[in-house]
């Protein structure tokens, strides 16, 4: 396993921000293990998050002229990752959205720098891929192409068809990610008392893994 992933698994279940259950996600399914990016509530876990998304974007090697943070949780994440990047020399701007248009002030949905160029979306799960999907319709209309999709984790989970990640990347939207669901199936087997957890999301995986 990379090291930026265990690192970032470990930083997650110490936190509390990887939490093992019965949960149900946004896209409707039911699941024994949630992610919450939220709980990373201080300078120094997102200072530390800033550098695995980093860390993982260096590694895949993509290129980018902008970032793009996805309301809500990706608006933090793309901060902290334009920070990361600032802190060696690197001065990326980065956009947001919002969920809402707002009818006063400036107006419009989007917050930030104009997008433009190839534009990278910063957001914490892929899952299903709604909001990735949400993301890269908003870049589009803006007269900008999606760079691809960096998330903290990805569930490895079926999209619309076929794997989430396997249908952005067919769109030409790569999908780079800090850790994955096997990273983390990996990461629990040698646990010892953490028995319940990992049959529960390895049984989750046989049933919902596509990629």
């Amino acid at each position: 396993m990379r090291s930026h992933s265990r690192q970032f698994i470990a930083m997650a279940l110490a936190a509390g921000a990887l939490r093992f259950g019965d949960f149900t996600l946004k896209s409707g399914r039911r699941s024994p293990y949630f992610f919450n990016a939220g709980v990373f509530s201080d300078g120094a876990s997102l200072q530390a998050l800033g550098g695995f998304y980093r860390a993982a974007l260096d590694e895949a090697g993509l290129g980018f002229d902008m970032l793009f943070g996805s309301a809500y949780k990706g608006i933090v994440l793309a901060a902290a990752l334009a920070i990361a990047y600032a802190a060696s020399g690197r001065n990326v701007p980065f956009a947001y959205d919002r969920k809402e248009d707002k009818d006063h002030g400036e107006g419009g949905r989007l917050v930030g720098a104009p997008l433009g160029g190839r534009v990278l979306i910063v957001d914490d799960v892929l899952s299903a891929g709604t909001s990735a999907r949400r993301a890269i319709a908003a870049i589009g209309a803006a007269g900008a192409s999606p760079a691809g999709l960096a998330v903290a984790l990805d569930r490895q989970e079926r999209g619309l068809e076929a794997g989430a990640a396997a249908e952005l990347e067919s769109a030409g939207v790569p999908v780079v990610s800090i850790a994955r669901l096997d990273d983390l199936a990996d990461y629990l087997e040698p646990a010892a008392g953490r028995e319940a957890e990992k049959a529960a999301l390895l049984e989750y995986r046989r049933h919902w893994r596509c990629n």
